[in-house]
């Protein structure tokens, strides 16, 4: 009888401790571990995703952050967990995320350089060292297993494959006589690879979290938008030496993040999209920096460090604009902000916004191009939340057209020497969709659909124009070469989770066909 109590006393006490585990409080560091630092980093400060700390969740407070645990995010890789976590693990995670690390490193000019790694095996060669045309190299990111593949232009045949720094993003940079290329991963990494012998230079890591490179035009300079630590830091083409490491604070005294720099070549400067303040940013590197005739103290205009290397002219913005888009002559800049409805045009001249911009839907204007229809200068974009793309006149500003398509898009591509564009649609069920579209009468010619089910993203064109490369944006994917005239399939290329093609002559001469 004494046994029997003791042993149901043992196995009462035994439940009543496993009741009190269940009923505790999930461990948050248990829960990120589990199912956020494949992505984010096991220190959060960021991989393939962005870096989950305060500093980077600002707009994401209360619910909304929770919300996006469970949901995923429009127009991201990134998934919703609702059918893995309860709701009170998704607050628990959603509260971790919100406190701020214990040590956020120094991300200072020392601290850089400190990362140089120079391939030790590189030899500089005298020219190049292999038969195919220099311009019409195509490099190819292969996001699936951090590789990229470089294409013959003319034989459309991969001729080197190199790997790359963890979760490249962002186009790669080409010096302007396309010689080098520049590519930049999430966690800030900025490798340098000679295309003249296919091998890589060294790489140097500028950030953190980062989130794209420019090229400046007389290739002196790359600039780097980080996110963590806020700053913009530019390095030396040349031997990756870090040139200034700019913190970004707003005239408000509220630092921000980066979420993009862009290259003006007649400026002679980089323009920045900030994610925090309503500001641009615009920062000179020419010897003789232009102060549009002001004659009294710079600092007034909104132009810093006059007498400091790379100075920065402050423009004051009614709103936050994280997504731009650039004339041809690089005066009028179209901006909106990922957050919003529509947009606005600033003159970079005066430094003002002139225009309002009707687009609605989430507009992609990073992914616009330009090309000239009925007498004048046309810009289209595709939008992340609507089924359509808007075309835009550059004079007016007014949107002139809107064509409807299958399902929200990601990329738009063109090229001066034929008469389509191709639209892709990224999201939705029909996500292998690949749409050319008379770029006169802005009718859908032909929908293309060459992978049945997978996603179907990016096109580039040689630098003739002859071909489109087309990627399924699959693991087991490919880049598909297509007639450009014709329509008709060449051939397919293996690749693993082929994202963003690049040629080398369409970006330094920046064709109006793509993005810049």
């Amino acid at each position: 009888m004494i046994r029997n109590i003791i042993f149901t006393s043992a196995a009462a006490a035994l439940c009543a401790l496993a009741g009190q585990l269940a009923a505790a409080e999930p461990e948050p560091e248990v829960l990120f571990a589990t199912h956020c630092a494949v992505c984010h980093g096991d220190d959060r400060l960021g991989a393939l995703g962005p870096a989950l700390i305060p500093e980077a969740l600002k707009r994401l407070k209360g619910d909304k952050l929770q919300a996006v645990i469970a949901q995923g995010r429009d127009a991201t890789q990134m998934p919703g967990f609702a059918d893995q976590l309860n709701a009170e693990e998704i607050a628990v995670l959603a509260a971790y995320l919100h406190e701020p690390l214990p040590d956020i490193p120094t991300w200072d000019k020392a601290r850089i350089e400190s990362t140089l790694v120079l391939n030790e095996d590189y030899a500089e060669p005298a020219g190049p060292e292999h038969g195919a045309d220099p311009l019409n190299l195509t490099i190819v990111v292969e996001t699936g297993d951090h590789h990229i593949s470089i294409l013959d232009g003319d034989k459309m045949e991969v001729m080197q494959r190199l790997e790359t720094p963890l979760a490249v993003h962002g186009g790669p940079k080409f010096s302007p006589d396309g010689r080098f290329v520049f590519i930049m991963s999430r966690d800030g990494w900025v490798q340098k690879v000679d295309l003249w012998n296919m091998a890589e230079v060294g790489r140097v890591r500028a950030g953190v979290n980062s989130r794209n490179i420019a090229m400046s035009a007389d290739g002196k300079w790359l600039a780097v938008a980080n996110y963590l630590p806020m700053t913009l830091t530019i390095l030396s083409t040349d031997d990756l030496s870090v040139a200034e490491v700019k913190e970004i604070v707003g005239k408000n005294g509220q630092p921000s993040r980066v979420s993009a720099v862009y290259q003006a070549p007649p400026r002679e400067s980089f323009v920045l999209a900030l994610k925090d303040v309503p500001e641009i940013w615009e920062v000179f590197y020419g010897e003789d920096p232009p102060f549009y005739g002001f004659v009294h103290d710079y600092r007034d205009e909104g132009v810093l460090g006059y007498d400091e290397p790379f100075p920065v002219r402050q423009i004051t913005l009614k709103d936050i604009m994280d997504d731009f888009f650039f004339s041809q002559d690089y005066e009028y800049v179209m901006g909106a902000s990922r957050d919003g409805m529509g947009g606005h045009v600033v003159d970079l001249v005066i430094g003002h916004t002139i225009a309002a911009l009707d687009l609605p839907g989430m507009p992609h204007l990073g992914s616009g191009i330009t090309w000239e229809r009925d007498g004048r200068t046309v810009m289209a974009t595709p939008h992340l939340r609507d089924s359509l793309l808007s075309v835009i006149d550059m004079k007016s500003w007014e949107t002139v057209a809107q064509v409807a398509t299958d399902g929200p898009g990601f990329f738009l591509r063109s090229h001066e020497n034929t008469p389509y564009l191709w639209a892709d649609v990224f999201f939705g069920p029909n996500r292998d969709v690949m749409h050319v579209i008379d770029k006169q009468s802005l009718e859908i010619v032909k929908s293309l659909r060459p992978a049945e089910g997978k996603t179907v993203a990016h096109v580039e064109f040689d630098r003739y124009g002859k071909y489109a490369l087309v990627s399924i944006w699959e693991q087991d994917g490919a880049v598909i070469v297509y007639d450009a005239a014709t329509l008709e399939e060449i051939k397919r290329l293996p690749m693993v989770k082929p994202s963003g093609k690049y040629n080398v002559f369409n970006k330094i001469t920046f064709s109006a066909g793509t993005s810049h």
